[in-house]
């Protein structure tokens, strides 16, 4: 296939605010019953008569949060509302709508936006949930996106990060450490591209890692998954600046200490392979890499049953009191304390 040395590039000022707006949100559905109005008017208008709203929004900033270098737009696009989908899951709700606000310097031509864009609408079809609204402005300092998801949940449903009690089992989705991993990989092939432009890296080893990384999913399906099994949890929360992180942020909420093993903590082969690749120790970046999206909760112990076996779900530790801290149980069999150094959006720095 012969690359297109000059690809189209239509730029912004041609559609004007307004002519963006409808241009990129053109082929945007409305699927949920509680739209009753979406993209089109000055506001949404939303009809959530029989459950409690939940609301979450996230931004993301170039340089900061993403590297334009190695992320594709329309991963890009999936990726901000899978952030916030997943914040919504981490309460025990559904998600049911999304809105999508851009900052965007005239570096960006129609078509950077439509990629964009294109993956906003796969994530939107797949999760099932509708884009209703958002804004467009200029930027000065590349791409800015914000996004605000908005969830129901009966309230009886609703799960928050206080609620966690003495013996109640700590227990994590899926597996963690692996989109931290794929970032290293990406950022160690930006730095040889730029000694050697020629380089064309040989990212399959990494497929499952660096797909964590620029394609990450929201656990829709363990919300749906514990109503079938007739779990509620205690407390959760999702895995977004690293496993100490959200540790905490329970401990704290819900008063109580924990104690977790490292030999229980779920890693893929792929990021225990890299991680010696690298020479990184692979609990270190579990517990602080940040960005897997896994769900983090507590459960009583008299549901264990019901969870048992289950290959989504790891017991990982449990709940003690707050006097006896927050510890890691190493292999060695030793008392370590847990220490956040996950992500600080304060400091753009992990």
């Amino acid at each position: 296939m012969i690359e297109d040395k000059n690809p189209q590039r239509t730029s912004l000022e041609q559609l004007g605010e307004f002519g963006l707006i409808e241009h990129l949100t053109k082929n945007f559905d409305v699927t949920q019953r509680s739209t009753v109005k979406g993209i089109g008017d000055d506001a949404a208008v939303l009809d959530h008569t029989s459950s409690q709203i939940v609301v979450t929004t996230d931004l993301l900033v170039e340089n900061v949060h993403f590297d334009l270098s190695y992320v594709p737009l329309k991963h890009l696009g999936y990726k901000a509302v899978i952030v916030n989908l997943s914040d919504v899951y981490a309460m025990n709700a559904m998600a049911t709508q999304v809105t999508i606000s851009i900052a965007v310097s005239n570096r960006f031509p129609l078509e950077a936006l439509e990629a964009l864009y294109e993956g906003i609408e796969t994530a939107a079809k797949l999760y099932n949930v509708d884009v209703i609204g958002g804004d467009t402005t200029s930027s000065t300092t590349g791409l800015i996106i914000s996004v605000t998801a908005i969830g129901e949940v009966h309230k009886d449903d609703v799960v928050l990060r206080a609620g966690a009690k003495p013996n109640d089992l700590l227990v994590v989705t899926g597996d963690i450490g692996a989109a931290y991993m794929g970032l290293q990989v990406l950022e160690r092939e930006k730095e040889v591209f730029k000694v050697n432009p020629q380089n064309q890296p040989d990212l399959d080893p990494y497929t499952y890692i660096i797909e964590r990384q620029l394609k990450p999913e929201a656990r829709k399906d363990i919300v749906e998954l514990l109503k079938q099994l007739e779990v509620k949890p205690t407390s959760m929360i999702d895995i977004s600046d690293g496993l100490s992180s959200e540790i905490m942020h329970i401990c704290k909420q819900s008063d109580v200490g924990v104690e977790i093993y490292e030999n229980k903590i779920p890693l893929d082969p792929q990021v225990i392979s890299t991680c010696e690749e690298f020479n990184i120790d692979s609990t270190t970046i579990a517990l602080n890499g940040g960005e897997d999206y896994e769900l983090l909760m507590t459960v009583s112990q008299e549901d264990f049953p019901k969870i048992k076996g289950n290959p989504n779900l790891t017991v990982i530790g449990y709940i003690t009191e707050k006097a006896r801290g927050m510890l890691l149980i190493t292999r060695g069999e030793q008392a370590v304390p847990i220490i956040a150094k996950g992500w600080n959006a304060m400091k753009n720095e992990a």
